[in-house]
């Protein structure tokens, strides 16, 4: 198996086991990105029922991550964290594909 293209922190595992439990769904967190947002794509996480045939998989602690092939190309190599600080609690991704990103972190270009 190859190295995976994108990374879940095990904060985030816990963040995702957690949600799941509470609404009694599976743990996977789909990571999508979409066109807009203040620097010219945004990252949209939710809970998904399974991974669907062409998704990248990376698994921590049993927590799946689950990226659709288009979504990919933009994240490659990223990792996704859970993070809680004064500003609030919140899925925080650090990619390296971005060339500049806006003052909340959601949105990105590239």
């Amino acid at each position: 198996m190859s190295e995976p293209q994108i990374s879940l922190t095990s904060s985030a595992a816990k963040r995702v086991a957690w949600i799941a439990a509470r609404q009694d769904k599976p743990a996977i967190l789909r990571l999508a990105v979409d066109g807009g947002g203040c620097a010219g794509f945004t990252y949209k996480f939710e809970l998904a029922d399974q991974a669907a045939g062409e998704d990248a998989i990376a698994e921590t602690d049993g927590v799946q991550l689950v990226v659709d092939p288009m979504s990919l190309e933009l994240v490659k190599g990223s990792a996704v964290d859970f993070v809680e600080d004064l500003g609030g609690a919140a899925f925080k991704v650090t990619n390296p594909n971005a060339q500049s990103g806006c003052g909340c972190g959601s949105s990105f270009s590239v």
